[in-house]
């Protein structure tokens, strides 16, 4: 990595410290989950949802559509808006924006209202995810930079693969209102926590400041962005219609089971990740994607035997759950701060699409086209990442100094 592109690290333990800094790195990593946990949350509880809202399951599903859309589309806006800002103020003020916005979820009995309060929170998410790659780097001694990262961002794997099943449970034993309520508590209970254990940092001067959109020149960060479009659309596509495509295989009544599997798998990775990715990003992030395309084929070809179907999971899972911590390390090795907010734009913007291209598939081909489409992008992406040695997955990483 390089300095020039990302604040100074103000906040970093000293040169001989060669330990990190757990308690602020769990607050970031925390925050993650309560960010994806929030946008995702909806998901799990939509039929109850749509129906104390007055409103059909297609509509209510919009409430993730609008999160993720509204956090792609304000992350280089607010990024810029601010930059001068002190980053531990942002920070709280995001966190606490989406607590309000879940409290008011739970108590809402309109659906405009708790629509408007979604975008709320997905602009605020925005700035939560501009901040923890940053903070993550300014908190680890250099050589922990990506260890750091791993930690920090293995909230949104967990939330994924934990959070939104227990989430759907509560949901079920107690109603989606008190789900949403739980969430919002344990949002408050976080900015407790980041007040006590995350430093400040100071936001950048106006003179040191560089358009975002300029890093698209910088090596390397265009095709980290390729990467990071193609793996979240593709995955997006199987994740948001793999109830449909396990009914079609017959598979329906073992979901929780097969979610769960892909879950323990994807915390594998996270695991794995986190202890290599230092030294081992360019093969980490190759064996990421083969393992997502051998699924696939799995999927394309065999899923009609069970057993397949749940080598197939394990393979997606181990794959996935280290993917964000690939790509947040890449895109801050290449970009700094700014490829940071190119990143969110784009995993956000591409998520949201993952349902809509998924329901013309759904419409055009059926749900047995799913993991060819999945082929259909993650090809493309091994290939870019094996040719890209030199700038964006490089052999070997440049360390911050």
């Amino acid at each position: 990595m390089t300095t020039s592109q990302t604040e100074p690290r103000t906040a970093a333990p000293a040169a001989e410290d060669r330990k990190l800094p757990m308690s602020p790195l769990l607050a970031l990593a925390t925050a993650a989950f309560i960010g994806i946990l929030t946008e995702a949350l909806p998901a799990g509880v939509l039929p109850e949802m749509a129906h104390s809202l007055s409103v059909g399951d297609s509509a209510m599903g919009q409430a993730l559509t609008i999160y993720a859309l509204a956090t792609g589309l304000s992350a280089i806006p607010l990024s810029v808006a601010t930059a001068g800002w002190s980053r531990k103020k942002l920070l709280l003020l995001a966190v606490a924006a989406i607590a309000v916005a879940n409290a008011v979820t739970a108590v809402s009995s309109s659906y405009v209202l708790t629509m408007g309060f979604r975008l709320v929170a997905g602009v605020a998410a925005a700035a939560v995810w501009a901040e923890l790659v940053g903070y993550a780097l300014r908190l680890a001694p250099p050589h922990l930079a990506g260890r750091a990262i791993a930690l920090t961002m293995g909230g949104v794997p967990l939330a994924l693969s934990l959070g939104i099943p227990v989430g759907t449970f509560l949901g079920g034993l107690f109603g989606w209102r008190v789900t949403f309520g739980i969430v919002a508590l344990l949002t408050v209970a976080l900015i407790a926590w980041i007040t006590a254990s995350v430093p400040d940092a100071p936001g950048q001067r106006p003179e040191g400041r560089e358009p975002i959109l300029k890093a698209l020149s910088l090596p390397g960060v265009v095709a980290v962005l390729f990467v990071v479009a193609a793996y979240v659309l593709a995955h997006n596509i199987l994740y948001t219609y793999i109830s449909t495509f396990l009914d079609a295989h017959r598979m329906g009544g073992s979901r929780d089971i097969v979610l769960l599997v892909f879950g323990i798998a994807s915390v594998v990775s996270i695991l794995v990740t986190g202890a290599l990715v230092d030294r081992k990003l360019r093969q980490l992030t190759i064996v990421s994607s083969a393992l997502f395309i051998a699924a696939a084929i799995l999927l394309a070809v065999l899923a009609g035997n069970v057993v397949v179907v749940y080598v197939a999971m394990v393979f997606w899972g181990l794959g996935w759950g280290g993917v964000t911590t690939l790509l947040q390390t890449a895109v801050t090795d290449a970009g700094g701060d700014r490829g940071q907010a190119l990143l969110v734009t784009t995993w956000n913007s591409f998520m949201a699409g993952g349902g809509a291209a998924g329901g013309v598939l759904l419409s055009v081909l059926g749900p047995k086209s799913f993991p060819w489409g999945v082929l259909v992008l993650m090809v493309p992406v091994l290939v870019v990442v094996v040719a890209a040695r030199k700038h964006a997955f490089p052999a070997k990483r440049l360390k911050a100094s």
